[in-house]
């Protein structure tokens, strides 16, 4: 079985051309109506020809509406395997590119599988700058490259509904989320060739470029700042203490920092960056086994150093810390994501 998910705010009339080829298509389909004005009551009306229609009465987002779907089709298709597609409601994808990318999700289950476009000149300015930044920076945060990191067409085997209707965001961040997510569960993603499409150079996306980039980064943004955060508490109460102690308490003030940060880190990350699900227990554990290896790294370069090397205790705080980030990045990039690499089929 194919399920198709689309989910439409104030749809133009092409949205009922989209419906009847992906009915024709064998798809069933579940159009969410995100909280559109009255007078879009009728072309919703006409789409239940075609479709389930969920409705709400006040918009909440992309996310939001994506996530309504998979709950609902997971009552209602409870003991049946399903190939899920979600793809927009404008006329943008192809159907015999949502076929496509269906069939490569049946032949790899255990992968996302996303329809990459390939940005042009002809492509609006908006949409090739917009991707241009989250591919770099998704790259730079995860060691992943993916192409097309905005794209709405994307297939997947109903056992990840439980995973995708839990990923935070309820507008155009969570999509976003649900790849870092990915990365994070080393699901692999296979991006798929489609066609590019901007129907009136792009004119019916409700995407709003300065607060919707503002959401897709919000996660990036909060984890780097918990990170600098966390530098600050360590570089300064190693600082106090070294400043007391002298030398002989450099190992000392490092160990004490190092798990002030790990405590200080762990608190935010897991209440306010990645609203953890898991239980407090089991997160503390894995947290505290890195922090633990890092710390063991830490204290040995330090040492190094400052007592063998004789440099600077406080410049040699801030080299250990360079060091061992772009260790820890090249550790993550060749070996913690490998399973979550993406390719292109």
């Amino acid at each position: 079985m194919r399920i198709a998910v689309i989910p439409a705010y104030e749809p133009e009339e092409i949205f009922m051309d989209v419906l009847k080829e992906t009915y024709e298509s064998g798809f069933k389909i579940i159009v969410v109506d995100d909280g559109s004005e009255p007078e879009f009551s009728e072309i919703f009306t006409k789409a239940k020809k075609y479709a389930d229609v969920i409705s709400y009465p006040e918009n909440k987002g992309k996310g939001h509406a994506l996530k309504t779907a998979f709950s609902y089709i997971m009552d209602a298709y409870k003991w049946e395997r399903a190939t899920i597609i979600t793809l927009d409601c404008d006329g943008q994808h192809k159907i015999k590119d949502a076929i496509k990318i269906c069939e490569v999700s049946e032949a790899y289950p255990e992968a996302i599988i996303l329809g990459s476009r390939k940005q042009s000149k002809k492509s609006p300015w908006k949409s090739r700058f917009g991707n241009s930044i989250t591919q770099k920076v998704f790259l730079a945060l995860t060691g992943v490259r993916v192409q097309d990191t905005q794209t709405g067409l994307r297939a997947f085997n109903s056992s990840f509904l439980p995973m995708l209707a839990k990923v935070t965001g309820n507008r155009y961040e969570y999509e976003m989320n649900v790849l870092l997510q990915l990365v994070k569960k080393s699901v692999e993603i296979i991006e798929v060739p489609i066609e590019t499409v901007y129907i009136q150079n792009n004119a019916g996306s409700h995407f709003r470029s300065m607060r919707d980039s503002v959401s897709i980064y919000t996660e990036i943004f909060k984890f780097s700042l918990s990170s600098f955060i966390g530098f600050l508490v360590d570089y300064l109460l190693y600082s106090l203490i070294v400043l007391l102690t002298g030398a002989k308490g450099i190992l000392l003030a490092n160990i004490l920092a190092r798990l002030i940060r790990a405590t200080v880190n762990f608190s935010i990350n897991y209440k306010f960056v990645f609203y953890s699900k898991e239980s407090l227990i089991k997160s503390l554990i894995k947290y505290f086994a890195l922090a633990c290896c890092v710390l063991a790294c830490n204290s040995y370069l330090l040492y190094m150093l400052t007592v063998i090397g004789g440099i600077n205790p406080f410049v040699s705080k801030i080299l250990v810390e360079f060091i061992l980030f772009i260790c820890n990045w090249a550790v993550q990039h060749k070996f913690v994501f490998v399973k979550a690499k993406g390719r292109v089929e």
